[in-house]
Formats: structure tokens, C-alpha cells, sequence
């Protein structure tokens, strides 16, 4: 089960997203991505800090935005982690086709570089 709270800040949309994505509830990070979209927000920062555990379903969520963002000059960070998701990620290469730092801090830099 996920949780994903929003809040915005520095014109960033931010999607704080609790618990585990997996196939039944990739649904809602889509949804939320949806409507960071629909909302006109082209800059999205993804708190992965209270991410326990991702299924290829959530990390199909996130790869389906990759070519729709680069058509609309819409840049998405994610950020915080744990190690285990990180190696998630990594392991199935999406680490190079993703911004992925570590922190907040890093991401609202990486975010403001990436969107100038």
C-alpha cells in the first residue's frame, strides 16, 4: 500500500510518496505524477525517503514519463533513497535514464539546472 502526499514549494511540486508501490497501487503514483502534469507543473521532486519497496509496475510508472517530459520541458528528481530501492533502480539501469540524488537539497539544485 502507498501513500503519496503533495505539497509545493519554490514552484516545484513535490510527491512524497510512503510505503510500497507495487502492481495494485502503482496506480496511484501514476496519478499523482498525472496531476502534478495536469496542474502545469514542470518542475516535480520525488521524496523517496519513506519508499520501502518498488515492483517493476512503479518503476514501469516513472519510465512511461521519460519521453513526455522531454517533449514538454518537464524535470523530475528523486531523491532520499534507501539503499535498497536505490539498487532497484540501479540494477535495472534506470539510474542513467532518471535524476536521481540524494537529497532534498540536491534535488531542488539539480531540479533549477536542469530546468533553465
Amino acid at each position: 500500500m502507498v501513500h503519496i502526499k503533495r505539497l509545493q514549494e519554490e514552484s516545484c511540486d513535490i510527491l512524497a510518496v510512503i510505503g510500497e508501490i507495487d502492481a495494485s497501487s502503482s496506480i496511484e503514483l501514476d496519478l499523482a505524477i498525472a496531476k502534478s502534469v495536469g496542474d502545469g507543473y514542470r518542475r516535480i521532486l520525488v521524496d523517496c525517503h519513506a519508499l520501502e519497496y518498488i515492483s517493476s509496475a512503479g518503476l514501469g510508472v516513472f519510465m512511461s514519463y521519460i519521453e513526455e517530459f522531454k517533449e514538454k520541458g518537464i524535470v523530475m528528481v528523486l531523491f532520499g533513497m534507501s539503499e535498497k530501492v536505490a539498487h532497484t533502480f540501479s540494477i535495472l539501469g534506470l539510474s542513467d535514464l532518471l535524476n536521481i540524488v540524494s537529497n532534498k537539497e540536491e534535488a531542488k539544485q539539480r531540479i533549477h539546472e536542469l530546468s533553465v
